[in-house]
């Protein structure tokens, strides 16, 4: 690669950060880019997946994580202040070099020289010593292409395994479901210890190649990073409500009885539902089942349908926070 511009985002804000990368591929139609940049703490699913399946809901409501969709595609990967992400935006050329390996390279060879046992594997992973350290994926953009990679540093391992712990066996859908591999933090394997700045401070160094000049963008072009960051990534009918078609099944023994509710969502909303069990309803649910028709599928809004009605008639003693915990939580049953 020939000189490089260096770009920060001066944000840990997941969705300032992609609107920020999709404003260069977008705008800077020349030239060979590198931004190195953070998000708190972040569920970033790919293009082409199903929210709800991917993430453990719980989970992430109680540790305040933040889930964002990229528009490149991939698995789903957790993000916070102890991962370090890169982004390489540059001519796509041929066909052939588009591969993954044409942008992984560099990083592995960085990687090797602090000492570590670093490989590429598979698709699109960076692992040493058999563990995972870093996932990539690439979009295509015209005659540009971004190719971007995670680089666990220190992140807290039960985030990243609490905040993806999400069951696929409930979910049918044809979404692509992320792979699950074993997990490793860089700064575990380093002869000699740095800290998580002197690391951004070598990486910059060693990707950058022949040295990078440090540029910013332009008023405009920061003010099409915040329109990105309200009118798409910070809003749910993106993250959530692009999800592909799927049906939700779920079982759950309560004290009021079994509830076992089937869910049919298309572009994140409720197309059709439907209440089996042996709960003692009093009513036929067809009419509750009427009002969730067409309902965005998310707990707030189910949560505010379910209010419009007197539950007892219609579930018997199985309580509204029942039902909740039922479609979106997996959390043990109440009943064993």
């Amino acid at each position: 690669m020939k000189q490089m511009t260096y770009l920060e985002t001066g944000s840990v804000d997941p969705a300032y950060n992609l609107a920020f990368e999709e404003t260069v591929l977008r705008r800077r139609k020349d030239g060979d880019y590198l931004i190195l940049w953070q998000n708190e703490n972040t569920v970033v699913i790919g293009q082409n997946q199903n929210a709800e399946a991917e993430i453990n809901r719980a989970f992430i409501e109680q540790h305040r994580t933040r889930v964002v969709r990229r528009m490149t595609g991939g698995g789903a990967v957790y993000h916070d202040l102890g991962n370090l992400n890169y982004s390489f935006l540059t001519d796509a050329g041929e066909i052939g070099q588009t591969s993954i390996a044409r942008f992984t390279a560099p990083v592995v060879e960085a990687l090797c020289q602090l000492g570590l046992q670093a490989e590429a594997s598979g698709r699109n992973d960076i692992l040493v010593e058999g563990r995972k350290v870093s996932g990539t994926a690439q979009r295509l953009l015209g005659g540009r292409i971004l190719h971007h990679g995670t680089l666990l540093f220190c992140s807290d391992p039960d985030m990243v395994a609490g905040a993806l712990r999400a069951d696929p066996s409930k979910f049918a859908s044809k979404s692509t479901q992320s792979v699950r591999s074993r997990i490793g933090n860089i700064r575990d394997f380093l002869p000699e210890p740095i800290d998580l700045p002197a690391f951004w401070a070598y990486l910059r160094q060693a990707l950058a190649r022949d040295g990078a000049v440090t540029g910013t963008l332009l008023p405009e072009e920061l003010q099409e990073v915040e329109a990105l960051r309200r009118d798409k990534y910070s809003r749910w009918e993106w993250n959530f409500g692009r999800s592909p078609r799927y049906t939700l099944n779920r079982r759950r023994r309560w004290e009021g009885g079994t509830l076992q509710p089937g869910v049919e969502v298309r572009d994140g909303r409720i197309e059709a539902i439907a209440f089996y069990g042996d709960f003692l309803s009093l009513r036929p649910l067809d009419a509750l089942c009427e009002a969730l028709h067409g309902c965005p599928f998310r707990p707030q809004e189910v949560g505010a349908v379910l209010d419009r009605f007197v539950l007892l008639e219609y579930f018997g003693s199985i309580t509204r926070e029942e039902i909740l915990a039922t479609l979106f939580y997996d959390v043990p049953d109440g009943n064993g």
